[in-house]
């Protein structure tokens, strides 16, 4: 972490994130097909609108994970395992206690999380059964994106990615099992999704038992005290806010496409899943500079934070406009593979394409942000995070639809995108110009 080659070291933490996070797009990608398999558009869109209740079981995840694991990092990057330890346990027994106090008040507000992920009348029946089985694996769901990323930060990207495939395989083959043969049809995906959470679960405790560096048991796990909860909270509350905002922007989006039917919501819950594939890649790429980040700020290493950095973002940007080609020519038969209706190709191609067009440029404001959240920077970070998904996501939504009808739909995410990267560049050069002045006046920290 200290002394490699940036490029190369980012490559090889990135890789296996990269991996992991495309076969859990595929893991995703799994649900849409064969739900879109049943010939029934809403029970598509229903995949759609569960979307939102799996941000809020992941936003917990990412709180603890991120919170707990930058300082972790940061403590490994010191030397003081003991106390790396107590916050990667403790971050596990926070995350399975509150997954399980979600499962329970989703339950009693059920229907209400339905109407609020977009939901309409013809969808809704699809949509509570779905969402209704999710919630019982939120807490495996939860804790176990928590122990992956804790994974990845200590360096172990390797076997965080062999867990993930794991699940993802398993879910690929139980869900079509479910669906058709057995006759549970949505119900069945679900239940397929919560199983191989659960496996994935017990194999990630497993392998951090006998393969991270630090120790697990309940003699490390603390109620948190004001300055864990602070430290806590500084790595953690960007990665919720961000979270809860993607739920907040697959709503936004969802309900403002309510108005032109069935088929426009499903058509977005398609893209979403699709592009989702060159949003990993960055977020796989982010996780690969951010314990690089990590370690080297907690040894005083400026110079190397700056070098990842700027390869992150060259990396992000060429791998994504790559995945953009593909998706932007071969857009509609990519949507028809997951639904063959018409009115939703037709919507979903179009989405597609202009989606296509602005996701290379994203990769700035998800490498910025893991720079911010890393280097404890936490306001900026949750602003610049909020943004995309909510803060100016939000405004473009409640603009272009009105003016533009179903096109202002379909360019909303695009034009967010935009101006969210138009934002975060000049964020990055400002705390990069503060780790050269705390550089300058610590000339000993590059001896």
């Amino acid at each position: 972490m200290l002394e490699r080659p940036v490029q190369p070291l980012i490559l090889s933490l990135a890789a296996p994130s990269i991996f992991a996070n495309v076969v859990s797009t595929i893991y995703n990608l799994a649900d849409t097909y064969f739900v879109g398999q049943m010939g029934i558009t809403s029970a598509s869109a229903a995949v759609g609108v569960a979307f939102v209740t799996m941000t809020v079981i992941q936003s917990v995840a990412f709180f603890f994970a991120q919170g707990t694991g930058i300082h972790m990092s940061r403590c490994l990057g010191a030397g003081k395992t003991e106390e790396a330890s107590v916050y990667v346990n403790t971050g596990i027994a926070a995350t399975v206690s509150i997954g399980t106090l979600i499962a329970i008040v989703g339950h009693l507000l059920l229907d209400q999380l339905c109407y609020v992920g977009g939901a309409t009348p013809t969808i809704l029946p699809y949509a509570r059964t779905y969402i209704g089985i999710i919630l019982v694996g939120a807490p495996f769901i939860a804790s176990g994106f928590l122990m992956n990323m804790q994974l990845r930060f200590q360096g172990e990207s390797f076997y965080s990615m062999l867990c993930m495939v794991a699940g993802a395989v398993l879910n690929t083959i139980l869900t079509p099992i479910f669906i058709f043969p057995m006759g549970m049809g949505i119900a069945g995906s679900a239940l397929a999704t919560v199983i191989s959470e659960a496996v994935s679960f017990f194999l990630l405790l497993y392998v951090m038992k006998r393969a991270g560096i630090t120790p697990l048991g309940l003699r490390y796990v603390r109620i948190p005290n004001t300055e864990m909860a602070r430290i806590i909270m500084n790595g953690g509350v960007p990665s919720f806010a961000r979270q809860v905002m993607l739920g907040v922007a697959t709503s936004l989006l969802n309900n403002a496409a309510a108005p032109f039917g069935d088929a426009a919501i499903a058509g977005i819950a398609v893209v979403q899943r699709i592009t989702s594939v060159g949003n990993f890649f960055q977020i796989g790429i982010g996780q690969g500079f951010q314990p690089i980040c990590g370690y080297n700020l907690g040894a005083r290493r400026f110079d190397r934070i700056r070098e990842a950095y700027y390869t992150a973002i060259r990396l992000a940007f060429v791998s994504v406009a790559a995945i953009g080609v593909i998706t932007f020519v071969f857009a509609p038969q990519l949507i028809g593979i997951f639904r063959d209706d018409p009115a939703v190709v037709a919507f979903g191609t179009l989405t597609l394409r202009l989606s296509s067009i602005t996701m290379p440029f994203t990769g700035v404001a998800m490498v910025t942000n893991f720079l911010l959240q890393t280097s404890g920077k936490m306001w900026r970070a949750t602003f610049l995070g909020a943004c995309r998904l909510g803060l100016v996501l939000g405004p473009v939504v409640l603009v272009l639809p009105p003016l533009l009808g179903q096109l202002g739909v379909q360019i909303a995410q695009p034009t967010t995108d935009i101006i969210t990267t138009l934002i975060a560049f000049p964020m990055a050069m400002a705390v990069l110009r503060e780790m050269r002045k705390q550089e300058q006046a610590e000339p000993s920290s590059q001896n």
